[in-house]
């Protein structure tokens, strides 16, 4: 008998579209389960082991952002996918602040779900590195996810450190937004239409200009993608 492929919650409190999630997860070859109810997706995430969660934002009893940040509390690298409106870009910044690692935004394609779901699935767990990186007289610390420039510093992401460490190792050039995806986020199909990489860039600057002011660590390049200003 094939053994399932990994083991995924679903937290949706819409009946039918929770139905349609575990069906086509099933499909594809994962153990499922599904709750419809916030308290209860609580309960179960931290005392079952999952894979990956997928978290709907509005539910009965408690929202997804606060289960969002106790499993990341209980399990730090528990795989976590929010699922949030159309348009909802606020939702989505919330849902990174809160441990996030992905969202996906409804009306959604069975194509775009199976994306993200394997995509985090590949990356959970597998992080490009703990290695220090200094730049511009910041000190970037990935053992403990930290910024530090003299006596200031900045709580950094698990996914910005990892891009800093990457747009360090090629700093030489520009990465573009797709080989982000695909060698910082893991995605097989990087032309799907996704705000991630955009979203986790303008945290990252913030946190950066706390701590240097206005001058451009990482450089935008239109219509290129990103490059790390080492000098």
């Amino acid at each position: 008998m094939k053994q399932p492929k990994a083991r995924i919650l679903v937290v949706e409190d819409d009946t039918a579209l929770l139905r349609g999630l575990l069906d086509v997860l099933v499909f594809n070859g994962y153990e499922v389960k599904g709750a419809e109810d916030g308290g209860l997706g609580l309960r179960v995430g931290v005392d079952e082991q999952f894979d990956l969660i997928l978290l709907d934002v509005m539910l009965p009893t408690l929202d997804g952002f606060s289960i969002c940040k106790e499993i990341r509390k209980e399990k730090p690298t528990q795989g976590i996918i929010i699922i949030t409106a159309k348009g909802a870009e606020d939702d989505i910044v919330t849902g990174f602040k809160a441990g996030a690692d992905d969202y996906i935004t409804k009306p959604f394609s069975l194509r775009e779900v199976m994306v993200r779901v394997e995509a985090v699935l590949r990356r959970t767990g597998k992080n490009i590195g703990d290695e220090e990186v200094h730049c511009r007289d910041i000190f970037f610390d990935g053992k403990n996810l930290v910024g530090r420039i003299k006596d200031h510093s900045v709580e950094l992401t698990r996914r910005e450190m990892d891009i800093i460490i990457y747009l360090n190792r090629h700093k030489d050039r520009i990465v573009s937004k797709k080989e982000l995806l695909i060698e910082v986020w893991h995605y097989a199909d990087a032309d799907i239409e996704t705000r991630t990489v955009d979203i986790h860039m303008l945290k990252l600057r913030k946190k950066i200009s706390a701590l240097i002011g206005d001058t451009p660590l990482i450089t935008t390049i239109r219509g290129e993608g990103y490059r790390l200003e080492t000098g």
